[in-house]
């Protein structure tokens, strides 16, 4: 067997001197608390607080980091326990399904999940040997013992973590039932929602026509006009603040694309939209309309605007309609931000009052676009590495590429953006680890004082964060 231990230096530089550097600068940020500000957990655990069911329902079935290179190497994600939309005939043995991950962890060799699962095998579960076939049914039973004790519900992992504050994601229509029994339920730990309008927003989104109806019912608008469809918007977000505590708001579009219609012409696109007859063109002309209005909504209310474009998703059609969304095949593509983001930007980029998050998988545009664009206006911060750049090399090419033209105090900190709950302290080890990295190179080639990189190394760990996200 292989030996499973986590060096106490990992991803420090490996030059000694800058590794010194690194490792001073780590010690004063390592204990600094948990900010989560943007994930997609599951409320419910928090709310009821339940024992997990299992290693497999709890690591690998909900994950799509996890069973996405599984299903590259051949294996079906039957076989992985994760449900069909038909209810068909799936693997319902967790054991089973646990020992076909760990013949196939392999495959996970030099990727960040292998970071992040190992991680929570040593810290959280005490394991000492490398995942295989071999010892599968030992891991299982470990982590399945453990799973059974008070220690593990998930209250517990929230405090055992530190973590500070925490933002699940919610969609339009959410009751936030389990927001609300949170809050009445005395417990300490901060739980967050962040309103996601996609579904009631984005015309190619399937079902948004009844929606937008559910939509106006909720926050008792007539939806049939523009206005008091901007109303209804207005009323949920005004909802997911007081009810779940939102601060931000998050928009999955394919692209970044705005838009800054006169009043009529909204009003003509949203009648096409709404009847359900548009246009691949308009629907994007209204995602891109709708950016804007959520922009002068964010200078009303204070809610901090996110935006995560550049995403294919669901690329592989046969596989959605089995399995439904989120099942691994996103495909990151090519985004504009300087075209793109103009009207909006013409009219509220310079609005003190307005904080965009501008995320991107398209790395390409963080020299040429994303930096030049937040290093002007004060309206824009550039979002951490997300996704597929969230890994090692993903945060030392952005802290590369950004830092020379946007600084640092034009970025937010890191969030692990994650639905893989167990995850999210090792997700922030990484970051910041190399952060530190990265702040020893400019320390050792004398680029910036030590004294000033803790400053630094604070900031990017815990006070951008809350900062930007008005925690």
């Amino acid at each position: 067997m292989t030996k499973l231990s986590l060096h106490p230096d990992r991803l420090l530089p490996a030059e000694p001197t800058t590794r010194a550097i690194a490792r001073r600068l780590h010690e004063r940020i390592a204990g600094l608390p948990i900010l989560s500000p943007h994930g997609h957990t599951d409320p419910a655990w928090f709310d009821r607080n339940e024992l997990f069911g299992n290693p497999a329902s709890l690591l690998i079935v909900p994950d799509h980091y996890v069973f996405r290179m599984l299903y590259s190497q051949g294996v079906p994600l039957e076989d992985l326990g994760v449900p069909r939309v038909d209810g068909g005939p799936i693997e319902a043995d967790p054991r089973a399904i646990w020992r076909r991950f760990a013949s196939h962890y392999h495959l996970f060799r030099g990727t960040p999940s292998r970071m992040w699962l190992d991680w929570v095998f040593v810290e959280i579960f005490g394991l000492d040997e490398v995942l295989s076939a071999a010892n599968a049914d030992t891991y299982y039973d470990t982590i399945d013992a453990a799973l059974k004790q008070e220690a593990f519900r998930p209250r517990a992992l929230f405090e055992r973590f530190g973590i500070e504050a925490i933002a699940t994601t919610e969609g339009p229509l959410d009751p936030l039932d389990h927001h609300r029994a949170i809050r009445a339920s005395g417990w300490q730990g901060k739980v967050i929602t962040t309103y996601r309008p996609d579904p009631a927003l984005d015309p190619e989104f399937e079902g948004f026509q009844q929606n937008v109806e559910r939509l106006g019912e909720l926050a008792r608008e007539d939806v049939s006009s523009w206005k008091g469809y901007l109303r209804a918007h207005e009323n949920r977000r005004a909802y997911f603040r007081e009810v779940g505590g939102a601060t931000a708001t998050d928009h999955g579009h394919p692209s970044a694309a705005t838009a800054d219609l006169s009043e009529a012409e909204a009003e003509r696109l949203y009648a096409r939209v709404r009847s359900g007859s548009c246009t691949a063109e308009e629907a994007e002309l209204f995602r891109a309309q709708m950016l804007t209005e959520m922009a002068r909504m964010s200078i009303e209310d204070g809610m901090t605007l996110q935006i995560h474009p550049g995403v294919h998703r669901n690329h592989n059609s046969a596989l959605m309609a089995r399995f439904g969304r989120d099942k691994g095949a996103d495909i990151p593509m090519a985004t504009d931000f300087v075209g793109a983001l103009h009207p909006l930007l013409s009219r509220y980029g310079s609005d003190p009052r307005l904080t965009i998050i501008l995320f991107t998988l398209d790395e390409d545009s963080y020299t040429r676009e994303l930096a030049p664009l937040a290093g002007h206006y004060p309206a824009l911060r550039i979002g951490p590495p997300w996704w597929f750049n969230d890994s090692p090399e993903g945060m030392r090419r952005f802290r590369e590429r950004v830092t020379e033209t946007a600084g640092f105090y034009n970025t937010v900190g890191f969030n692990d953006d994650t639905r893989a709950f167990l995850s999210i302290p090792a997700r922030h080890d990484v970051a910041r680890r190399m952060d530190c990295a990265f702040l020893a190179r400019l320390v050792a080639e004398h680029r910036l004082p030590e004294e000033e990189a803790h400053e630094v190394a604070q900031a990017l760990t815990y006070d951008l964060v809350k900062q930007a996200y008005k925690l």
